[in-house]
């Protein structure tokens, strides 16, 4: 089927619990475009479950690589193996064994792989039961480097279909993560952007964009403080036309949010400030969220429950024509979420603007 990152990450935990509770013991294997987070994946769920992560890049190794070494046992006269240190062998200890490109790897690899997913050993070294096995690979027509899986491999493995999909890329991904609030902002407002993969290939273009690029153009924004060596660097990681689009939104953002600003003014003082734009509206959103503390939860309050009201308390018409409703409910969701992550959910509940945000949706018959 085809999922989302998140909802791969939920059916992987859904299989890691079911194989701890020796129900199943299961191999899987996720099929996605470059840069969709099937990596991402693997380490959140290995960062949940306490698991050590044996990451193999399968176009890097020789099938030797895996069966180990042999040596000479004069005692029983035999040839045995040394056992290669990527393959987990603690039985105290749970571990992810990851295989990725596998699609891409030789295959004259493939055979050696096959034990491991099926029979969960290498010649005579066993994986134990506390090992979760996860796959994953480009396909051919992803414009990657791949070989067609054959029947022989693809039998021994549960298929999961990866796609991007902005609004659980979003929420589960790029918020939890602290991305660049530019870069949150910008996809809210053009999901289409999030991954052009399948359209750069069949126009026969070189960079397209992924969520992997995109967290690339956050890492750009927060390291490099010159704008035009800032915008050489994000048209080189997501393509000129759609840097060119983005920078004027990042111009936008960056001219109108102030977030730290509008904390330390006076409720007066702070209706001025937010910004006229969905553009501005969201990445302040996002920029509250990434910054809320323990410090600063009353503010950051304060300053969400506001947007609802922009309209009465600002004369521009742009804020007549927004959804600040929407807008408000989709950044108290986001906020809470953190807050509760944090231990700040009393402090919600005991804050007068919060309380009467909440009456309201409960008058209104929303909450």
């Amino acid at each position: 089927m085809i999922v989302s990152a998140g909802e791969a990450l939920d059916v992987l935990r859904a299989g890691w619990q079911a194989q701890r509770a020796g129900h199943m013991l299961a191999s899987y294997m996720m099929h996605g475009r470059p840069g969709v987070g099937k990596t991402q994946v693997v380490e959140q769920l290995a960062g949940e479950i306490g698991a050590r992560l044996f990451d193999l890049r399968l176009t890097t190794i020789e099938p030797q690589d895996l069966r180990g070494l042999p040596y000479y046992d004069h005692e029983t006269q035999k040839t045995k193996w040394y056992r290669p240190e990527d393959l987990p062998d603690d039985v105290d200890h749970p571990s992810i064994l990851f295989l990725d490109e596998l699609t891409a790897a030789s295959p004259m690899l493939q055979p050696t792989v096959y034990g491991l997913l099926q029979e969960r050993r290498v010649g005579r070294h066993c994986l134990p039961d506390n090992v979760f096995i996860v796959a994953a690979g480009n396909t051919v027509e992803d414009g990657a480097i791949a070989y067609q899986m054959n029947t022989a491999l693809s039998d021994r493995l549960i298929h999961l279909h990866v796609q991007a999909a902005a609004a659980d890329w979003l929420d589960n991904y790029a918020v939890p993560r602290g991305l660049h609030p530019t870069v949150v902002a910008f996809i809210k407002t053009r999901p289409d952007l999030l991954d052009t993969t399948e359209r750069t290939v069949a126009e026969g273009q070189l960079i397209a964009t992924t969520p992997r690029s995109w967290e690339r153009v956050s890492q750009i924004l927060t390291a490099v403080p010159d704008r035009r060596m800032r915008n050489v660097l994000v048209a080189g990681t997501v393509g000129e036309a759609v840097a060119a689009e983005f920078a004027m939104i990042a111009d936008d953002i960056s001219a109108t949010v102030q977030v730290q600003d509008m904390l330390e003014a006076d409720r007066k003082a702070r209706i001025s400030l937010y910004p006229a734009s969905m553009h501005g509206l969201n990445a302040l959103i996002y920029g509250l969220i990434g910054i809320l503390d323990s410090r600063n939860v009353n503010g950051v309050i304060d300053i969400m429950a506001d947007i609802r009201q922009l309209s009465r308390l600002r004369e521009e018409e742009e804020f007549k024509r927004m959804p600040l409703g929407e807008l408000t409910t989709y950044g108290f969701e986001g906020l809470i979420r953190k807050g509760l992550d944090l231990g700040l959910g009393e402090r919600f509940l005991g804050h007068d603007a919060y309380r009467t945000y909440a009456a309201e949706r409960k008058e209104a018959g929303l909450a």
